[in-house]
């Protein structure tokens, strides 16, 4: 804010915008106008100053609570892992052990199976429509439909995913089976 700024926010000080003055001020002439236009901008440059010096808090307060939520979230992680661990260790000697109960929380699993996985829905949609597939067509492919179509195979040590006569499926490739882990409180 510069010297003459800072003169018209002095000239404001005290002065309170109520309905009643707000009716008796008009501007009539352009000396009146230039005034308003001088009282105006003051206020924009002060509007801008207090916006800086809160985005300046904000950043500081933002740049504090990272790293005083770090150490937290990093032993977070860790007793995530513990308990994960855990469980991992009981579903082995019961694999009906999908949930874990203690009063404090619960530690759930749930196993995904394999499945086919489109990574190329060009790849896709070439083979859909070659093969005369209109059926899992829309837009794209219709994959959850052709999905349950497709079956895993495993040759020479590699899964690959064949249609209903036995043939590869291009753009698409196998996820490997795997058990999440859950940690409620």
């Amino acid at each position: 804010m510069n010297a003459l700024q800072k003169f018209e926010m002095e000239e404001l000080e005290g002065v309170e915008l109520t309905e009643e003055t707000k009716d008796r001020f008009k501007i009539n002439d352009l000396d009146q106008l230039n005034w308003a236009f001088r009282k105006y901008n003051a206020l924009l440059e002060e509007k801008k100053k207090k916006e800086q010096l809160a985005a300046a808090e904000i950043e500081r307060i933002t740049m504090w609570i990272n790293e005083e939520k770090k150490p937290i979230e990093d032993s977070l992680q860790f007793f995530e892992f513990l308990i994960k661990e855990y469980h991992q260790e009981q579903l082995v000697a019961d694999p009906k052990a999908k949930t874990i109960s203690t009063p404090y929380g619960k530690s759930k699993s749930r196993a995904v199976k394999e499945a086919p996985k489109q990574v190329n829905k060009d790849f896709v949609l070439d083979y859909v429509k070659s093969n005369n597939l209109t059926d899992f067509i829309k837009e794209e492919v219709k994959w959850a439909d052709l999905k349950k179509t497709l079956k895993i195979a495993d040759v020479r040590g590699k899964k690959i995913v064949l249609n209903e006569d036995g043939q590869v499926v291009p753009g698409v490739e196998v996820t490997e089976a795997n058990t999440s882990f859950k940690v409620e409180v």
